[in-house]
């Protein structure tokens, strides 16, 4: 008998998170900062993420005001009309989860796991050594839990990647713009670690 492929895997065994970091991030002037959660962020990155067999989407940020408005879209397409009119979108966002910082989210995490997630961060540029897709996708296919930061505004700061096991490389392409929005970022990098290719 001869050992499944990885594309063969159960969903159910493919154990990865990812968290969507709206604090600690920087400005344009390299400022620390916490940005805005944004409607379509929610949407649009929840609904890959289920696509691609995430278990959960963690929305990162401290502040209060930012956690009743996402509490506010989720009772809606959860528990209110949105529940009933569109399941599809029920379903996506149902996986979204919200903590107010990234020791929260560690925590959080690892109790679910009941050990510490693979913790690598995102960005659109380089920060030391990278971990390849190919590597990476190796190890979530073999049961490993990963945990993927996605930072908004003009990135995560440096203290962020001072904590974690290592980064993914930036997406880039042939043109010289390189300022993905982050929902696009995030479906290119589920689509290279969990994608039927």
């Amino acid at each position: 008998m001869t050992e499944p492929q990885a594309e063969e895997m159960p969903a159910q065994d493919i154990r990865v998170d990812l968290a969507l970091v709206h604090y600690p991030v920087s400005n344009k002037h390299g400022e620390t900062i916490g940005s805005a959660v944004t409607n379509l962020d929610l949407h649009d990155i929840a609904r890959a993420g289920c696509t691609f067999g995430i278990d959960t989407l963690y929305i990162v940020t401290p502040y209060e005001d930012q956690h009743e408005l996402v509490q506010d879209i989720l009772d809606h397409w959860l528990i209110g009309h949105g529940s009933t009119y569109n399941v599809n979108r029920k379903e996506a966002l149902s996986i979204v989860r919200l903590c107010k910082d990234l020791a929260e989210l560690y925590e959080m995490v690892s109790a679910k796991w009941q050990k510490r997630p693979t913790v690598l961060a995102t960005s659109a540029q380089a920060h030391g050594t990278q971990d390849s897709f190919a590597e990476t996708r190796e190890k979530i296919f073999a049961g490993v839990p990963h945990l993927i930061l996605f930072g908004t505004a003009w990135g995560m700061t440096s203290d962020v990647f001072a904590d974690v096991d290592g980064q993914l490389p930036p997406i880039s392409g042939y043109g010289s713009y390189n300022h993905l929005s982050v929902r696009s970022a995030a479906a290119i990098v589920m689509d290279r670690l969990l994608g039927k290719h």
